[in-house]
């Protein structure tokens, strides 16, 4: 007797258009939360450690904010891979699915921040409330990225694939440097300046038009 047949999940995309826009989306998101909300980093956690011992040492408002967006990026990982496991389980593709959840996300995060917005410096409700929705969104891209998009670039975090171009660059002067690195350092360089493009693009949008560059 032959085996049943199996639903095989579709695949990932590999156009490696994808991670780049993922990129440009991170570098987009990031600055433009911080700018907006005051401090507030939306698609990584670390550097919100450092703007809570500034707030705390300094007196500042607004270190209830940021202090959540970490149990709120973890929540948001967590949901994700938990959903992700459940649709693999039951023979179906996860992918677009959380992807979309976190364009969706990010449209709840701009209509917050446009009727709620400019906010104040502090902990206010709606400060709060766009910043947890855009952390919560970025958490899942995070989520996404590491589980289907392993080989590429991170999207959100520069720090570790810029040493990795810098330890490429040093061993190419060298004339060490394989096949291999080349293509891995013309694939991260493309990652940064991505996310560099999205940061500046933020940045301007938001000097020319203020809160309606989260529409983008």
């Amino acid at each position: 007797m032959s085996a049943p047949a199996t639903t095989v999940p579709a695949a990932v995309p590999t156009d490696e258009r994808l991670p780049l826009l993922l990129s440009l989306n991170a570098g987009y998101v990031d600055t433009l939360g911080f700018i907006a909300l005051h401090g507030l980093f939306s698609a990584h956690v670390t550097g919100n450690f450092v703007t809570i011992g500034y707030a705390l040492g300094n007196g500042a408002s607004g270190a209830w904010t940021k202090l959540a967006a970490l149990p709120m990026f973890c929540l948001g990982v967590f949901l994700a891979r938990l959903y992700g496991q459940t649709r693999r389980d039951a023979g179906k593709p996860a992918f677009m699915r959380l992807l979309t959840a976190k364009t969706l996300l990010l449209c709840v995060a701009a209509a917050l921040a446009l009727a709620l917005g400019p906010f104040a410096p502090g902990d206010s409700w709606g400060l709060f409330a766009t910043g947890m929705t855009l952390v919560l969104a970025m958490s899942i891209q995070n989520a996404v990225h590491r589980v289907h998009l392993g080989a590429a670039p991170p999207s959100t975090l520069m720090t570790g694939t810029t040493t990795q171009i810098m330890l490429d660059l040093a061993d190419a002067a060298r004339g060490q440097a394989d096949e291999a690195a080349r293509r891995r350092m013309g694939r991260m360089g493309r990652a940064v300046l991505a996310f560099a493009i999205g940061c500046g693009a933020a940045a301007l949008l938001h000097v020319s038009i203020g809160l309606w560059a989260f529409a983008l």
